[in-house]
Formats: structure tokens, C-alpha cells, sequence
């Protein structure tokens, strides 16, 4: 393992965003086409938060017994907005931090994405599963 690879090395660039004028549904539609947990949302290219399917989860999360679960989800997805639900100005890196001191930062921080910025523009995304597959290799 070498001890100064940059986070360049092992972070997502083929990013799936979402703008911030978007809907919570079409959000959700994108969780679960591309399989992901984490998405930046931008505003003209710049990243302005990031939504979770956490967070999804979190708002959605109510009594729906005897009620279609869809619907339920629906409802409070047109009464919030991504902006509202989103974590705004989200920690970022640069693609030169190391592998290491990314780690360092998911693990005080107890994070499990962070965006990856260059000259302010968003370049890639780094998560906890791009980390353990990273060790995985190693091995």
C-alpha cells in the first residue's frame, strides 16, 4: 500500500448529480436506477449539498399502515423541496488529499461520502465502500 496515493486514485468520476430545482421523486428514482447511496447536488455545475438515501428514508419514514407506502412518499415528497433536505455546503476535498488522510476525515467526521472539488468545480465523489474496495485490493 503506498502511503502517499491521492484520492484521485479510488474516487467515483462518473457522477450521477442531481440540481437543486429537481424533485425529492426524481431523486429517489435515481437512488434506486444507479444503485447508489449518495448524491451531489449541484447548481450550474458548482456543488451546492449532497442528499443521502438517508435522508430519503428519514422524511419518508412514517405510520403508513394500511396505506399504499408510494402514496405516502409522494405526499411528502411535494410538501419538501431538496434544498431542504440536503446537507448544504457539504465538507469537500481536493483529488490530491491521500487516500489516508480521506479516511482520517470519513472516520472522525462519521461521514460517509464526501465530494471531491477542484477549482471549485465538482470532479468526483469518494465513499466508504470506494475505501474498503480500495484495502480489499490491497489484500
Amino acid at each position: 500500500m503506498k502511503k502517499r496515493e491521492p484520492v484521485s486514485k479510488i474516487m467515483t468520476t462518473d457522477l450521477v448529480t442531481i440540481n437543486h430545482t429537481n424533485s425529492l421523486l426524481d431523486a429517489e428514482k435515481l437512488f434506486e436506477k444507479h444503485k447508489i447511496r449518495h448524491i451531489p447536488v449541484v447548481s450550474n455545475k458548482k456543488i451546492i449539498g449532497i442528499l443521502s438515501l438517508t435522508d430519503l428514508l428519514r422524511i419518508s419514514f412514517v405510520d403508513t399502515y394500511g396505506e399504499d407506502d408510494s402514496q405516502v412518499d409522494t405526499a411528502v415528497y411535494n410538501m419538501l423541496s431538496i434544498e431542504q433536505v440536503m446537507v448544504k455546503d457539504p465538507v469537500h476535498i481536493a483529488p490530491s488529499l491521500t487516500i489516508k488522510e480521506v479516511a482520517e476525515i470519513l472516520a472522525k467526521k462519521e461521514f460517509h461520502a464526501l465530494p471531491v472539488v477542484e477549482n471549485g468545480d465538482l470532479v468526483g465523489i469518494v465513499t466508504t465502500t470506494d475505501l474498503l474496495n480500495y484495502l480489499l485490493e490491497q489484500y
